[in-house]
C-alpha cells in the first residue's frame, strides 16, 4: 500500500508542473497604456485601442511593424476650460523599437522638451517616448501648463520589465561634438534603414546578423558629414563585414546582384571592436579621420548581482553571528558535560554498585603482573633491580 505521506508531495509537484506549463508571467495581457484622466484632463469616451499598425500609421504601418509595434490606443482629452488634447501612444517589444520610431518622426526644426525620456515640440504638436511607449500629442491650443501636464502623464504610462527598458549601446558611441540636432536616426532593418539616408545599403549592413545602425549628421571644416555607426553582435562578424563594405567601395563598377556604397562622395570607415564607423560626405580626410577618431569602442563588464550594503550583506554582521555561534555552541557543550558528570556522580551515591561497579573498586585499570607470574619465574619487569626483604 502507498505511503499516505506521499499524496501532498505529488500534488505539490502537480502544482509545479502545470504553473511551468502555463508559461511566465509576461504572457498575462499587456496594461492599458492611457490613464482616465491626468493634470486636469477628463478622457472623452473610452480610448480606441488596435493592434494594427495601420491604425497608428497607416502609411509608415510596414515600418512601425519593423521597429516591434504592439499596440495603439488613441483617445481625446478635455480639460477644464474647454481645449482638447488628441493622444496617440503606440507601445513596442522593447525602448529600442519606441526610441528608433521616435528618431523617425523626429524633425530638424523641432525644439527639444524634457518630457519622458526625450521629447521635442513643434507648434501644438509635441512627441516623445517613454520607455517602450510613443506618445504624439496635439493640442487644440498651447498653455504654459501644456508641457507640465505632459510630463504628469509620462509618469503614469505602463514601464518595460528588465532589458525591454534598455536603449541600444551603439547610441553611447556617437559624438557629441559638431552634432546637429534632431539629426539621429536609429534603424534595425531594412525599412527604416531605407528612410534615413545611410549611404550603405541594407545588403551590406547585413539585418540578418541582428545588426543595428544608428546615423547623425555633423558639422566639420571641410562641411556637412554624415556619421553611420553600425554595431555586429562580435569583432570577428564586424571585421568580416568591413572587407565587404571596403571591397563594394573600392570596385570600380558594381557587378549585378552585388552590394554597392551610394554615391555620397568621399567615404572613410573605420572598425573599433564590433563596431564600424563610416564617415560620408564633402570632407578631407584629416576631418573625416578627427570625426572617426571620436568612435572608439571599449569592453565593459555587467554585473547583475545585487552589491548594495544592508544588514544581510555586511561582513560584521556576519562575524557577530559567528562570534554569537560559539558561545552558543560552548555553553551547550559546558552544560552537557555538567550534566554528564552530574548524573554519573548522582548514580554512584544512590546506586551504588548497580550501574558503575562496586564502590570500593577503583577507577583505573590495574594489570597486577607480580601476581600472576609463575613459579620460579621472576616477577621483576626488565631493567628493575629487586630489592630483598628483610626478615
Amino acid at each position: 500500500m502507498r505511503p499516505r505521506f506521499l499524496l501532498p508531495l505529488v500534488i505539490a509537484a502537480s502544482l509545479v508542473t502545470a504553473a511551468f506549463a502555463a508559461g511566465p508571467a509576461s504572457d498575462s495581457p499587456a496594461p492599458p497604456i492611457l490613464p482616465q484622466q491626468f493634470a486636469g484632463w477628463q478622457i472623452q469616451g473610452a480610448p480606441q485601442a488596435s493592434k494594427d499598425a495601420a491604425a497608428a500609421d497607416p502609411t509608415n504601418a510596414a515600418l512601425l511593424t519593423e521597429y516591434g509595434f504592439t499596440d495603439v490606443e488613441a483617445a481625446t482629452y478635455k480639460s477644464d476650460d474647454g481645449r482638447t488634447l488628441k493622444i496617440r501612444a503606440a507601445r513596442f517589444a522593447d525602448a529600442s523599437g519606441a526610441f528608433g520610431a521616435y528618431s523617425f518622426y523626429l524633425q530638424p526644426e523641432m525644439a527639444r522638451e524634457e518630457i519622458g525620456d526625450q521629447g521635442a515640440s513643434l507648434n501644438r504638436r509635441v512627441l516623445f517616448y517613454r520607455g517602450y511607449i510613443l506618445v504624439d500629442a496635439v493640442f487644440s491650443e498651447m498653455s504654459v501648463m501644456s508641457a507640465a501636464g505632459l510630463r504628469e502623464l509620462a509618469g503614469t504610462l505602463p514601464r518595460p520589465r528588465g532589458n525591454e527598458g534598455e536603449l541600444p549601446p551603439v547610441l553611447a558611441y556617437m559624438p557629441h561634438h559638431g552634432y546637429q540636432t534632431n539629426t539621429e536616426k536609429y534603424a534595425e532593418g531594412p525599412l527604416a534603414l531605407g528612410s534615413i539616408g545611410s549611404p550603405l545599403s541594407a545588403d551590406l549592413v547585413d539585418f540578418s546578423v541582428k545588426a543595428e545602425a544608428v546615423l547623425g549628421q555633423y558639422s566639420t571644416p571641410s562641411g556637412a558629414a554624415t556619421l553611420m555607426l553600425i554595431e555586429y553582435p562580435t569583432p570577428a562578424v564586424a571585421a568580416e563585414h568591413l572587407r565587404r563594405i571596403d571591397a563594394a567601395h573600392h570596385a570600380e563598377q558594381p557587378q549585378p546582384g552585388v552590394a554597392a556604397v551610394e554615391n555620397v562622395g568621399p567615404f572613410f570607415d573605420k572598425r573599433t571592436g564590433p563596431i564600424v564607423a563610416i564617415a560620408a560626405g564633402p570632407l578631407s580626410q584629416s576631418d573625416a579621420q578627427m570625426l572617426l577618431g571620436a568612435v572608439n569602442w571599449k569592453p565593459s563588464v555587467t554585473w547583475n548581482e545585487n552589491t548594495y550594503f544592508d544588514k544581510k550583506n555586511n561582513i560584521a554582521n556576519l562575524l557577530v553571528n559567528i562570534i554569537i555561534l560559539c558561545i552558543v555552541v560552548g555553553a551547550l557543550s559546558l552544560a552537557a558535560g555538567l550534566a554528564f558528570g552530574g548524573a554519573r556522580v548522582l548514580m554512584r551515591r544512590y546506586f551504588p554498585g548497580r550501574v558503575f561497579g562496586h564502590a570500593d573498586q577503583t577507577e583505573f585499570i590495574s594489570l597486577h603482573l607480580a601476581e600472576t607470574a609463575p613459579e620460579g619465574s621472576s616477577s621483576r619487569l626488565p631493567g628493575v633491580k629487586e630489592t630483598p626483604k628483610s626478615s
